[in-house]
């Protein structure tokens, strides 16, 4: 790539001042909440920290290593075959469901008195109330695993398939898979031999944001998650939530304790695919032993892709009757009366819904403006060496990076204010917007500049009328990815906005706590309603024209 001129130079500088000020800012504020030595003391006294630490570890653990090895076993099944094109085709619905709502209806489904085991009961449990079973918080963590694996499942899968849709890629891999079979291994050691080793170490980069949050997730965990213990980072949300100056420093310290066992885990994951003893032992074999394993049919295929979909399907529908739900006594299947006094009170609530959209709109905008200009006038070594700020947000753990936001909105006199918000969910939604847009924007055909200018036409006339018109779609997919992961913001806007603003997520999980079970499930199903008609009307303004 040429250097940029001059004038892009000048914009992609204010550009870093513009963002990278408050990143690094909000990054050294953490930084300063952690070297309190006395918070670190107490956190080290405290009977609740090492059990809570090993809560997170068997979570975090347990749900990222189950998450990898079904995302692997799907692909064994279905790359190179009519049902990796349908698994495709789900992926979008499943990435769309957002995380908290998720777990709120899978609660549904598994609590003692949810869908499951009203399906079961009295005729086959002999229940006519809902036994006192903790399958909701319970205090081995399982709900948890379950929640986080059911939503990782489809996000590594998506990972995969950005590798495996790749033209060249996807036809280099078929032929070798070919060859396999012709050597005489069968179709599931062909995949395990041949192209798992080379897949693996990409997915290293997906894997570790899986492992990364799942150590540190607040907002499911405190939905599903174990309350005796809870996991560590719950419990540091709560003290930073404290007003105790000495218990708010300890919930910084336990902050950056999950943030060091994060590292140390991720150093450790960055180095598995590099064992080359354990590729060895993946790439090497007798075909014997191969021939000797059946091939996959239809049905594992068709029995892996449906009860992913199934679940993600009884998991709105069960939101969706929950919202709509009266009278509904144990151990009836359907509600004896149906009401739409909990979406009556959401449509009476229009501050709430309208603080949602305008933050959602406000920091999903800005964040795709900023990504445009960044990517259109920021010379390559300076994109390169910028993004790991950027991505910073991602790589910190959730309460550790809003306690900075937190003192960076003190210093600058906007906490509990909109534009504080509006700043928090506007740097949430940059990393998401630029990972989104980047390969459409950089892929973008240079030829089209020179034909512009060509015909003497200068740069503005070519983006209007000529780059931005043929990236509609990829503009419109960023604009809704940033729109989604701005719905989504919980920490940022109960922390930041001082419990002033609500949105449709704080008010889903703060429900989740209490008995208001029609009035959860609407605004839990609002909470994934809104991302997918952003991501509808993404799709509907980024179609071909035709003429």
């Amino acid at each position: 790539m040429t250097a940029a001129p001059g004038h892009d130079r000048l914009v992609a500088a204010l550009l870093i001042a513009a963002l990278g000020v408050p990143l690094l800012w909000a990054a050294w504020a953490a930084v300063a909440a952690g070297l309190d030595g006395a918070a670190w003391s107490a956190l080290a006294a405290d009977s609740q920290t090492a059990r809570a630490l090993g809560m997170t570890l068997w979570c975090g653990l347990a749900a990222s290593a189950l998450a990898l090895a079904l995302a692997a076993w799907l692909l064994s099944r279905t790359f190179a075959s009519p049902a990796w094109v349908r698994l495709v085709r789900w992926l979008s619905p499943m990435l769309a469901m957002p995380h908290a709502a998720f777990a709120i209806g899978l609660a549904f489904l598994i609590a003692p008195s949810g869908w499951l085991l009203r399906a079961h009961s009295p005729w086959a449990t002999g229940f006519d109330a809902p036994p006192p079973w903790p399958t909701t918080q319970d205090p081995w963590g399982l709900g948890l695993i379950a929640v986080l694996v059911a939503k990782e499942v489809p996000f590594l899968l998506w990972a995969a398939a950005t590798q495996l849709q790749r033209a060249e890629v996807a036809r280099l891999w078929t032929r070798e898979l070919q060859v396999a079979r012709s050597l005489g291994y069968s179709a599931q050691a062909a995949w395990w031999r041949v192209l798992w080793p080379q897949l693996w170490p990409r997915l290293a980069l997906p894997l570790l944001a899986v492992l990364a949050y799942s150590l540190t997730v607040v907002d499911m965990a405190l939905v599903i998650g174990p309350t005796s213990p809870p996991t560590l980072s719950v419990l540091a949300w709560r003290w930073l939530l404290d007003a105790d100056a000495r218990i708010n420093a300890q919930g910084a310290a336990a902050a950056w304790l999950l943030a060091m066992v994060v590292a140390a885990l991720a150093a450790l994951l960055w180095r598995l695919p590099r064992l080359m003893l354990w590729r060895r032992r993946w790439t090497c074999g007798a075909r014997s032993a191969s021939r000797r394993q059946p091939s996959p049919g239809d049905a594992p295929r068709a029995f892996g892709l449906a009860a992913l979909a199934a679940l993600y399907l009884a998991v709105m529908l069960a939101l969706a009757v929950g919202s709509v739900s009266g009278l509904w006594p144990f151990p009836a299947l359907w509600p004896q009366t149906f009401t739409a006094g909990a979406w009556e009170s959401v449509a009476a609530s229009s501050a709430t819904v309208g603080t949602t959209l305008g933050l959602a709109l406000a920091g999903a905008g800005a964040a795709l403006l900023w990504s445009v200009a960044w990517l259109e006038c920021a010379p390559a070594h300076w994109d390169a060496g910028l993004r790991r700020a950027i991505y910073l947000p991602l790589v910190l753990p959730p309460v550790l990076w809003v306690l900075g936001l937190h003192r960076l909105c003190l210093s600058w006199g906007i906490d509990a204010h909109w534009p504080g918000l509006w700043l928090a969910h506007t740097l949430a939604a940059v990393p998401y917007v630029l990972i989104a847009l980047s390969p459409a924007y950089q892929g973008f055909d240079g030829r089209y500049r020179q034909v512009t200018a060509s015909l003497g036409h200068g740069r503005w006339r070519f983006l209007w009328r000529v780059k931005w018109p043929l990236l509609r779609a990829a503009l419109a997919a960023a604009l809704a990815v940033g729109f989604a992961v701005s719905v989504a913001q919980y920490l940022p806007t109960l922390f930041i906005g001082a419990g002033r603003y609500s949105t449709v997520t704080t008010e889903a999980i703060t429900l989740a706590a209490g008995a208001q079970r029609s009035l959860t499930a609407a605004y839990a199903w609002l909470q994934w309603l809104l991302p997918v008609l952003g991501f509808g009307l993404a799709a509907w303004a980024g179609r071909p024209r035709r003429f």
